[in-house]
């Protein structure tokens, strides 16, 4: 989703002050990274306004045309002409297993063309529609915006197959050049990759096809303009056309650094980086992780509150007597005529969905699908060759101005919100059952790709894959529905009842009384912070 966090140093403090911090985040491990042998990508489709559901094309009847309407805000756009052959698509995957995954850079604002005839959210989902490989989707962008012009501001995209990683990286031309400069970039095969709302691409290289494509004229529109000189050698696209100041820096930056230090050696270096105290000091693109990334370990990084590092937003004072990683927005506020940011970690509150894709070889793909904050949220597999969307995850099922008692959505957020009030205890005991139900889904999904390679054709295996999709999400829907009643009973009004085996426990006189209450109070850091701020008033006097 947008970047509306960046700042540009022309107009930083204006946006500073009204920045509302939509986001996203994308972590992409190869092949020869990860432990299974998939080709994996993340995303959070992070938003203060965007619902959280499954979203579903089926093709159909051939039309000429097709409506384009913008992801973000529902505007009806105009028509592009429809593609002889489509695909099914599940959420940012396809039949083919291919995935797509964006954060939005921003950039330039002079390269922005409002009257363009796509945006950035059609791009994805129309071009999954109609690609088999990442290679081929990469070319299917391009074509697309260069046809029909491009309405959005400049994006990072994540596209991977069974065989293949790559980043493209895209911005418009302007309002009187129709279409886009881009580059695309393989991730070498053995390494790791990632971007959060910020253009990573630098220099590139110009004679290798196989690793590396791009526009033309990606250098010659920076010339235009004059954000640079030199040779096509020395150009820079992040530098040209996303220059990064301390809010890219610190609000977005510090998530792929945050990714990188968990899974690679030698991070620690680049920490004045992501804090946006030293931005010559620049990440690699990619990083070659010191073990082999598994996929409950790619599901975690998302989860991550840059816990163990400076920015570790549960051990200020901003996180409250309970340990709270969240901070609301706006992102800046000003005390005594000084400016001072709010972290933005990987996991947030405002997050429409989230998923982890595996592109498998030999394997159907596997679109683990979350709604809400990643943190309180659990992964549900859903196989890309299914044909059915599961109710509760259905875009019919619900909506942010309607609220559904059968939606994922909505049971998710119930959670998350009783959790963010009492995150060190509560918030504890959800990751518990999160833990608990991917660990138990990842060896299922084992047990459902033996049935699946053992069907007797193409359409059994549809079935058993679909039946396992829709089953496995209805059942996660059912936990977290008892799962809110059960917190509720257990935590309510800052009390903790105690439970044995037989649940909880009563006082013994035959009456559903508690018998044990527990009421653990708040963190010895907000204990002092409050005696510091108010200690002459709330000291006893003995």
């Amino acid at each position: 989703m947008k970047r509306t966090l960046k700042l540009f140093a022309l107009v930083g403090a204006l946006i500073g002050s009204i920045a509302t911090a939509d986001a996203c985040t994308n972590f992409i491990v190869t092949r020869g990274a990860s432990t299974d042998g998939s080709n994996m990508v993340t995303y959070a489709a992070d938003s203060h306004q965007l619902y959280g559901s499954l979203y579903s094309y089926v093709p159909g009847k051939y039309t000429e045309w097709m409506d384009v309407t913008e992801w973000d805000t529902g505007r009806a756009i105009g028509k592009i002409r429809q593609a002889q052959t489509t695909y099914r698509t599940l959420g940012n995957s396809n039949e083919h297993s291919l995935f797509i995954t964006e954060t939005t850079f921003g950039g330039r604002p002079e390269l922005e063309d409002p009257n363009g005839g796509i945006d950035y959210g059609s791009l994805i989902y129309i071009t999954l529609q109609r690609a088999k490989t990442a290679r081929e989707a990469i070319n299917i962008i391009a074509e697309l915006a260069n046809t029909y012009g491009y309405c959005s501001s400049g994006e990072s995209f994540s596209l991977i197959d069974t065989e293949e990683a790559w980043i493209m990286e895209l911005i418009g031309k302007g309002s009187e050049d129709k279409g886009i400069v881009w580059v695309a970039r393989r991730i070498p095969d053995g390494y790791v990759s990632a971007h959060a709302n910020q253009a990573r691409i630098t220099t590139f290289p110009w004679d290798d096809p196989e690793n590396c494509i791009y526009a033309k004229d990606v250098a010659d529109v920076a010339r235009k303009f004059g954000w640079f000189e030199g040779k096509n050698e020395d150009f820079s696209f992040a530098e040209a056309y996303a220059p990064a100041d301390f809010s890219a820096l610190r609000g977005c930056e510090a998530r792929v650094w945050a990714f990188f230090r968990t899974v690679a050696e030698g991070m620690d270096k680049y920490e004045d980086y992501a804090m946006g105290h030293n931005p010559e000091n620049r990440m690699p693109l990619w990083v070659k992780p010191t073990e082999k990334v598994s996929p409950k370990l790619l599901m975690d990084c998302m989860r991550d509150h840059y816990e163990g590092t400076k920015m570790d937003m549960t051990q200020d004072i901003g996180a409250g007597g309970e340990g709270c990683p969240y901070r609301w927005r706006p992102m800046f506020f000003e005390v005594d005529g000084v400016e001072y940011c709010n972290e933005r970690a990987t996991a947030t509150q405002q997050t429409g969905f989230w998923l982890v894709g595996q592109a498998r070889p030999n394997k159907v793909g596997i679109l683990w699908f979350g709604t809400d904050d990643a943190a309180t949220s659990p992964l549900t597999p859903i196989y890309v060759n299914s044909t059915e969307v599961p109710w509760c995850l259905s875009e019919e099922n619900g909506s942010m101005l309607e609220y559904s008692d059968t939606s994922m959505f909505w049971i998710t957020n119930r959670i998350a919100q009783f959790a963010y009030l009492r995150y060190n205890i509560i918030g504890k005991h959800v990751r518990q059952e999160v833990d608990s139900w991917e660990n138990a889904m990842i060896e299922r999904v084992a047990e459902i790709d033996a049935q699946i390679a053992a069907a007797a054709n193409v359409d059994e295996a549809k079935k058993i894959a679909t039946d396992f999709t829709v089953l496995s999400a209805q059942t996660i829907f059912e936990k977290w529905s008892q799962l809110d009643k059960y917190l509720m009973v257990k935590y309510i009004d800052g009390n903790v009842k105690g439970e044995d085996a037989n649940g909880f426990i009563d006082n013994g006189n035959g009456k559903a009384i508690p018998g044990k209450i527990e009421q653990p109070g708040y963190t010895e850091r907000w204990k002092r912070a409050v005696a510091a701020d108010k200690g002459d008033v709330l000291k006893v006097v003995k």
